[in-house]
């Protein structure tokens, strides 16, 4: 690769990076997966970066990358060995701000791919509908489907829980 296109990459990918992970992590519910996710993500996008830099959408075209690859790892995720049964406790990062966090996580982690895919492109790494679309390879109708479902039954998932986390109910 050309020093000129290994900077651009680069540049790219430092910007970006924060983004693609969060992504990743609303995606699979794990910050090590997330990290692998990305990870893989972004070493596809070095192979085909001349052509990935002259996409009309270089932010869709990686963002379909790492849904690709985090649906590679649910089809492979039979194979791997579970150490644990959750995640260790890490503090949240200082610039979050859904006071709910593992609530919304929880929730997102019940629902189904697609509908969770949705969800976080549109509403967590700010894609349109359309940018969606080309992301995960569907029509935009297909992406206001999944993402009215997908609302719904967070909402549903959400008003359940709610009572239980309310403090101040009895």
């Amino acid at each position: 690769m050309p020093a000129e296109s290994r900077r651009e990459f680069v540049e790219y990918a430092t910007a970006h990076l924060p983004r693609l992970h969060r992504t990743a992590y609303l995606l699979c519910g794990d910050p090590h997966r997330a990290d692998d996710i990305v990870q893989s993500a972004l070493t596809t996008l070095y192979v085909h970066w001349k052509r990935a830099s002259a996409a009309d959408n270089l932010d869709g075209y990686v963002h379909r990358i790492v849904v690709r690859r985090f649906l590679d790892e649910l089809r492979r995720g039979w194979s791997k060995v579970l150490l644990r049964p959750d995640s260790p406790e890490q503090a949240a990062p200082a610039d979050e701000t859904v006071e709910n966090r593992d609530e919304v996580i929880a929730a997102l982690r019940q629902l189904p791919k697609g509908q969770r895919a949705v969800l976080v492109l549109r509403y967590f790494a700010d894609l349109s509908v359309d940018e969606t679309a080309q992301a995960l390879n569907c029509s935009t109708g297909n992406v206001k489907s999944q993402s009215a479902r997908g609302l719904a039954t967070l909402r549903k998932i959400m008003s359940d829980a709610e009572p239980a986390h309310r403090p101040g109910r009895t």
